[in-house]
């Protein structure tokens, strides 16, 4: 009796020799064994080498669909026809991968569909997955060091681009990058032949900088052109004759690809390989971009590229820290304000005082950040690090060296900014290679980052900053620290006292009526069991700074205040400012509460009130202050001048501002401690000097005077002379 060893396989539509099936199962099953390898990995492309489709060799085309991914799927189709009534929908399926088009490009490793109508796209979607397991896709990933956990693959379907003309744009030159230029290369009818290189194509070069110029061109003569089918799928046809030698593409093509392509360039902070369609109503559709990999030209040293730098003026070295490292070169544009984040234009190298979490907004857009203050463990910086953003904080000057407009080359890996666009050293960082990146370490923090560094709660005026809001790690951090220093804030307003002897008055020369309260060190031991107690038996840091400030020669005024009587009939109609909740005990009083490194001062002087409340120790990550000013016995346009005043001195000293008609709130914090007792002898010297300020802001013009008046006084202040002459 013949044994028939071949056996047909009717789902795979071949013959197969059963015995050569059975003997890979048992190699398949001992390797599986001893080396913890799932079977059905290494059995797919065993099965592929014999013969059998790919489609079946990873049972994904005999697999039935789960019910509820049908329904999802048709109802999805559903939506997009109902958008599309007036024509028959196909669609592009493309493979999506885990890895695939990042630092890895996978180019032509996996399969896609193009022009598959919608009752194909079950049967299409199992071919996209089976292709994960083809050989060369198999081959590929081993060779990058990709592990099995990391074979996944998802497919996209998007409604099918009619395109008229389709290629590829690589947003830098990958054997000439110095040259400035991007290449694009551009066939008639759909783009596949275009990246299989079945097909003949125009060659155009086109400048990197706008106009975007036409650099250099040739045009061939093109006699095939893919298209899609009418019923789905695709076919070759003919170019017609009049066309075969015409270029694919206008000036006027070429100049909106490029601006395109270098938007997309700044959003990934890469030089960027894009796929692209124009179609037959000459709208532009891209298609796909992944990293376009350059490595360094030979000659492109670092030796010369320091001999590069030296012609350039260099404007700042070695000021701040370096929170992300990397060259970026581009035009300074100065914030100011928030409201200025709007106008920050893409490529420049933002500068501001302060490392605002709401820099987040434009962290796409920019080529570098510098600002004056700032720690490199604060949220922008982990923002900086996440979108790989060059950035150097905490240089003091930032914002008094450039300004909008400058042109600079900044150079984080050396903390250097120099004066110009190095073209050599940006190209240099573009094409420096990250071996690390391409290790499967890497790829697996990354995806753990995902979870820890972004930042989504930004604003804490935003109706979603609460816990349900927090998505990572991140998230959950800054709104504890939010929280928690709300309730340092107003801790001097809501903390019941106890005992009497936590409590003693300040003799002071002058008259505050304030009661020190102790929580820990703030007092000098040997005034523990003091009623009353002087500014030399203060131990607390942030107190004894602000002391200082407050009794500044020429900064407390004591001559009686001028007040006309619209002003004083305001003042009658509204009530003074408490600092306190109802019932507490000291209410109606001046009230510090104080350690060796806290300060929460709650305190009305006439008819204004401030509160401060700050932190300053050796850690300069944890350092701030926090000043609020409200009130006056004026009308509300004198008390707003005032308020305005208040703002624009705490500008000049880097705090971050808010201001709402009379009330101003100042922040500023993770300096170091010298720096903070100088914030908070500073805002010793604005509470003195502001206590009656209201009663003379007559007009506008007001303000700007009075401001220089003051830096006047503090110059003096610091430098040791006295002018007690308030309104000189």
């Amino acid at each position: 009796m013949t044994i028939p060893w071949h056996l047909y396989l009717p789902i795979a539509g071949n013959s197969v020799n059963m015995l050569l099936v059975f003997a890979m199962g048992g190699i398949v099953g001992l390797l599986s064994g001893i080396f913890g390898v799932g079977g059905g990995f290494l059995m797919t492309p065993l099965l592929i080498m014999i013969g059998i489709p790919p489609t079946v060799a990873a049972a994904s085309d005999s697999n039935t669909f789960p019910p509820e991914l049908i329904r999802q799927i048709e109802e999805a189709i559903d939506v997009l026809q109902q958008k599309h009534p007036e024509k028959k929908l196909f669609f592009a399926v493309r493979s999506s991968a885990w890895g695939e088009d990042s630092i890895h490009s996978f180019a032509g490793q996996y399969k896609s569909f193009l022009n598959v109508s919608a009752d194909q796209i079950r049967a299409t979607y199992k071919k996209v997955l089976a292709g994960a397991y083809s050989l060369s896709a198999l081959s590929y990933r081993q060779q990058k060091g990709f592990h099995l956990q990391e074979l996944a693959m998802s497919v996209a379907c998007q409604t099918m681009a009619d395109a008229k003309v389709s290629g590829v744009i690589y947003t830098m030159d990958p054997l000439s990058p110095e040259n400035e230029t991007l290449t694009v290369t551009a066939a008639y009818g759909l783009g596949a032949p275009v990246v299989e290189g079945e097909v003949h194509t125009d060659h155009y070069v086109v400048s990197r900088t706008p106009p975007h110029k036409l650099c250099g061109f040739k045009i061939v003569r093109k006699t095939g052109m893919l298209v899609a089918a009418k019923k789905g799928g695709t076919k070759m046809e003919p170019v017609p004759e009049d066309m075969e030698n015409n270029a694919c593409l206008t000036p006027e093509n070429l100049r909106k690809l490029a601006e395109t392509a270098l938007l997309i360039e700044r959003y990934f902070k890469r030089p960027q390989d894009i796929e692209w369609a124009i179609d037959h109503n000459s709208e532009l559709i891209i298609l796909q971009a992944r990293p376009l990999n350059i490595r360094p030209q030979p000659g492109c040293s670092a030796g010369d590229i320091v001999r590069e730098s030296a012609d350039y003026p260099v404007l700042m070295t070695g000021k701040g820290i370096v929170v992300q490292r990397g060259v970026a070169a581009g035009k300074v544009f100065v914030v100011r304000h928030h409201e200025d984040l709007s106008e920050v234009p893409y490529g420049s190298i933002l500068v501001a005082k302060h490392t605002s979490p709401r820099l987040a907004r434009v962290m796409r857009k920019v080529h570098g950040i510098i600002t004056d203050v700032g720690s490199p463990m604060g949220h922008l910086a982990a923002i900086a690090r996440e979108f790989r953003v060059p950035t150097i904080v905490n240089t003091e000057t930032a914002t008094q060296i450039f300004k909008t407009g400058d042109e600079i080359t900044m150079d984080a890996s050396q903390n250097i900014v120099y004066a110009g666009n190095i073209k050599k050293l940006c190209y240099y960082e573009f094409t420096s290679e990250d071996v690390f990146e391409e290790s499967y370490e890497y790829r697996l923090l990354r995806r753990i980052l995902k979870k820890i560094s972004p930042l989504n709660l930004v604003e804490p005026n935003d109706k979603n900053f609460k816990p349900s809001g927090c998505e990572t790690l991140h998230d959950i951090i800054r709104f504890i620290h939010e929280k928690a220093v709300e309730e340092l804030i107003h801790f001097g307003n809501t903390r019941k006292i106890h005992s009497d002897s936590a409590a003693r008055r300040l003799k002071f020369d002058i008259p505050l009526g304030l009661i020190v309260i102790d929580i820990g060190g703030g007092i000098h031991h040997s005034k523990v069991l003091e009623k009353e107690i002087c500014p030399d038996d203060i131990d607390s840091v942030p107190m004894q700074a602000f002391l200082d400030g407050l009794t500044a020669p020429g900064m407390w005024s004591t001559e009686p205040m001028s007040v006309d009587l619209g002003s004083f009939m305001s003042s009658l109609t509204r009530t003074s400012y408490s600092s306190s909740d109802a019932g507490f005990r000291y209410s109606g009083q001046n009230l510090a509460v104080i350690s060796k490194e806290y300060f929460d001062l709650s305190m009305r002087l006439g008819y204004h009130f401030n509160i401060i409340d700050a932190y300053i120790s050796e850690n300069l990550n944890d350092n701030y202050a926090y000043f609020r000013f409200l009130g006056g016995v004026t009308d509300i346009t004198r008390r707003s001048r005032r308020a305005r005043f208040i703002a624009e001195v705490l500008e000049r000293f880097n705090f971050r501002t808010e201001i709402r008609g009379d009330l101003v709130i100042g922040r500023i914090k993770k300096l170091d401690r010298v720096r903070m007792m100088e914030k908070m002898r500073l805002l010793g010297c604005l509470v003195a000097y502001t206590r009656q300020l209201d009663a003379q802001m007559h007009s506008d013009d007001y303000v700007g005077q009075y401001v220089n008046v003051f830096f006047q006084r503090r110059c003096s202040y610091d430098n040791g002379a006295e002018n007690t002459d308030f309104n000189s």
